[in-house]
């Protein structure tokens, strides 16, 4: 199985980082890691959202006269 998301990796070598990432930060702080890369996700999927509201909003502002 080679998936092409991650450029012709295979599952043994999926594996291996994943082996080699709980080797480095341990099974405690695995849970807490993922957390936060779910949080990042998150804000990155809310910050690619935003600008398109960003434009409809600044259409609504009215210029100031002088």
């Amino acid at each position: 199985m080679t998936t092409l998301f991650l450029g012709g990796l295979g599952t043994g070598e999926i594996l291996l980082i994943v082996l080699a990432i709980l080797l480095l930060f341990g099974g405690k702080k695995l849970p807490e890691l993922m957390r936060g890369m779910g949080k990042g996700v998150k804000e990155f999927k809310d910050a690619m959202n935003e600008p398109s509201g960003d434009k409809d909003e600044k259409k609504e502002e009215k210029p100031e006269e002088k």
